[in-house]
């Protein structure tokens, strides 16, 4: 890790724990504490497994990416590489941006695959998963709307979605619709500004080349997935179904604490909420919190220490829960792919 990227993981760190102090300060530390020593570690234990059963479906769907591209993974594997790809998406800034590339080397180390390949592989996980989310907002939101008044939270919330879903999917557009050009014009471009660097000992063909062979095999790689139309309905099951195990865990977070919501409400806040992970943040720390509260605290009419309260521990299942088990695989794999 350069010290640049050092310096940035430390101030996203900084950034996630001022914005958990805040909201532990407006809420009110003691009345959160209080709701969370009454919880019901049954309950508790429920969401833990619903946790784990989201980390399952969307490792499968990743094996069932990678398989498209003739990556032959076995389901543990495939459970503790994605684990490995959730570790670093959850200690890197900006979440998946940052994890990304972390994550395809992983996949790279594990499979014996090429790099373009795990990062098609990882990339198209991140792409897909949206398509259920999209869905399950639209769904929520429009029974929530047969139900009582949308807030202006929800609403915004709404629409910022749909801004951000929609520029995602015209630039991602854009690129594949030009990725011979940009195939053709990345490679020399960078080719150029690295016979500038010449004289500090940089080789500018041999990156220029290396750039020309990493992007053509990641466009190769992506056309490839994009043809297998049965196994991306597949995939996009997959993702569906952690997501539902997403929601399902939220809702058993609020029964632990004894204040049952709609099973409906669930749906769209979670996906919702992580628009808060294209912060800079490691993971969305501290930003995916303070979107849930602020998104449940309408819906819901809860107190706002008892959705706090269910709201962290909702997060140790899908956060802290697989960044840890994420942590031991990834630095175990890691050792494996080195021995190797």
């Amino acid at each position: 890790m350069t010290a640049r990227r050092s310096w940035a993981t430390v101030f996203s760190a900084i950034g996630a724990i001022s914005i958990l102090v805040v909201l532990f300060a407006i809420v009110g530390p003691q009345r959160v504490l209080d709701a969370l020593v009454s919880a019901d570690l049954r309950l508790v234990a429920v969401t833990i497994a619903f946790s784990l059963g989201w980390l399952f479906a969307w490792s499968l769907m990743l094996r069932a990416v990678l398989l498209t591209l003739d990556v032959d993974m076995s389901v543990p594997t495939a459970v503790l590489v994605y684990a490995g790809a959730v570790f670093s998406n959850n200690v890197t800034p900006f979440g998946q941006a940052g994890g990304e590339p972390v994550a395809a080397l992983l996949i790279s180390n594990v499979s014996g695959s090429r790099y373009e390949t795990g990062l098609a592989g990882i990339a198209t996980v991140d792409v897909l998963n949206v398509v259920p989310s999209v869905s399950l907002i639209a769904v929520g939101v429009s029974y929530h709307a047969t139900t009582t008044a949308l807030s202006d939270r929800i609403e915004t919330a709404v629409g910022s979605a749909a801004v951000v879903i929609a520029t995602m999917v015209l630039v991602l557009w854009i690129l594949w619709h030009y990725r011979a050009i940009v195939v053709d014009r990345v490679p020399p471009a960078v080719g150029w500004i690295a016979r500038r660097l010449s004289r500090f000992g940089i080789d500018p063909a041999g990156i220029e080349l290396a750039i020309a062979d990493r992007l053509s095999g990641f466009t190769d790689r992506i056309e490839v997935i994009g043809e297998n139309r049965t196994a991306l309905v597949g995939v996009v099951g997959f993702s569906l179904a952690g997501w539902l195990c997403q929601a399902a865990a939220l809702g058993a977070a609020f029964a632990a604490i004894g204040q049952p919501i709609p099973l409906y409400v669930p749906l769209f806040v979670v996906p919702l909420s992580y628009l808060a992970g294209a912060a800079p943040l490691p993971g969305g720390l501290g930003g995916i919190e303070a979107a849930l509260v602020g998104l449940l605290v309408p819906t819901t009419g809860v107190a706002v220490a008892s959705i706090t309260a269910a709201v962290l521990v909702f997060r140790g299942g899908i956060f802290w829960l697989p960044t840890a088990i994420g942590g031991v695989s990834a630095s175990v794999l890691g050792v494996r792919a080195v021995d190797r």
